[in-house]
């Protein structure tokens, strides 16, 4: 059987097991949250050996060739020696420069980082508490003008990190990790296309990056986004201001329990529109479904799933 190898520890665990398992086993507590490797908050480092990886294309190559591996992705079929993702030595510092309460669920946290983060609209980044705990967020500000990085966090359900966001004053500093790409984006050459945006809920932080940055380069199609959301939109006032200044864009904000029906009443603007949408995973599911039976090509879908943990981990 292999044996695990992390800094003067030794241990031997079956063929075949999860290395995140194994890992956590040990007492290690390497942080996850969606177990399907698009949170990238099990960063592990392989030192010595290869685990056998289900998912070598959700890390980019560079970070690969430094021998980086998901650890919820991997499975310990010979000796390893790894080291885990340390915030400390690894991470960004990042001074807490605002913190608004959008409602009273949503928190607007935004961060300063000790130096410039390269990123475009739609990535997400890992943030880390004082206290190790890891989860993704997608980056809402707006990529080259903003200096600052917001996020919006829904702090409706009890968890570690809600609870640690909930405590944050001005000044406190958090650990930012890797920067991952999601399939949000804005292309150049979407520019007189229609877009449509499907948000949910704080799905709506990526897509408003995305819509500015659109609109930031020029954007001459329509854009329609459509907010599902829990009674108003947190962003409401940002959103219909917007609108007022472009007349290509047109904002809808729609309550959840009428969301099926909106859905059912969807039509594309012509077969050249790109839809994109974030949210839970049920969501996305009947957005791309519905789209798709409505004429929109499966490569013109681009879609996030924000995956919650369970509550207290």
């Amino acid at each position: 059987m292999p044996d695990i190898t992390h800094g003067a520890r030794c241990w031997t665990v079956g063929e075949g097991s999860n290395l995140l398992d194994a890992l956590n086993g040990a007492g290690l507590n390497v942080p996850y949250s969606c177990r399907a490797g698009s949170c990238h908050a099990c960063l592990v480092r392989c030192l010595e050996g290869e685990p056998q990886d289900a998912r070598p294309d959700a890390l980019e190559r560079g970070r690969r060739m430094q021998g980086w591996r998901l650890a919820c992705q991997c499975r310990v079929t010979e000796d390893l020696r790894v080291a885990v993702f340390d915030p400390e030595r690894e991470g960004l510092p990042a001074r807490v420069e605002a913190l608004d309460w959008l409602g009273e669920e949503i928190l607007r946290l935004r961060l300063m980082p000790e130096r410039p983060l390269r990123y475009r609209a739609g990535q997400h980044v890992l943030l880390w508490s004082d206290g190790g705990v890891a989860r993704p967020y997608s980056l809402a500000s707006l990529p080259v003008e903003e200096a600052w990085l917001e996020f919006h966090l829904d702090c409706s359900r009890p968890g570690a990190f809600s609870k640690a966001a909930r405590e944050l004053t001005i000044g406190d500093s958090l650990r930012l990790g890797p920067l991952h790409g999601g399939a949000l984006r804005y292309e150049p050459e979407w520019q007189g296309r229609p877009l449509l945006l499907l948000a949910a809920g704080t799905g709506l932080a990526p897509l408003w990056s995305v819509l500015r940055e659109a609109l930031r380069q020029g954007h001459t199609g329509p854009i329609r986004l459509l907010h599902f959301c829990r009674g108003e939109s947190y962003l409401r006032a940002p959103l219909e201001h917007l609108a007022g200044l472009y007349a290509n864009l047109s904002v809808e904000l729609i309550d959840r329990h009428q969301m099926q029906h909106r859905l059912q009443s969807l039509r594309i603007a012509s077969r050249q529109e790109f839809a994109l949408v974030c949210g839970s995973g049920a969501f996305v599911d009947d957005c791309a479904k519905r789209l798709f039976l409505a004429g929109i090509s499966r490569g013109q879908i681009l879609s996030d799933v924000f995956v919650a943990r369970d509550t207290g981990a």
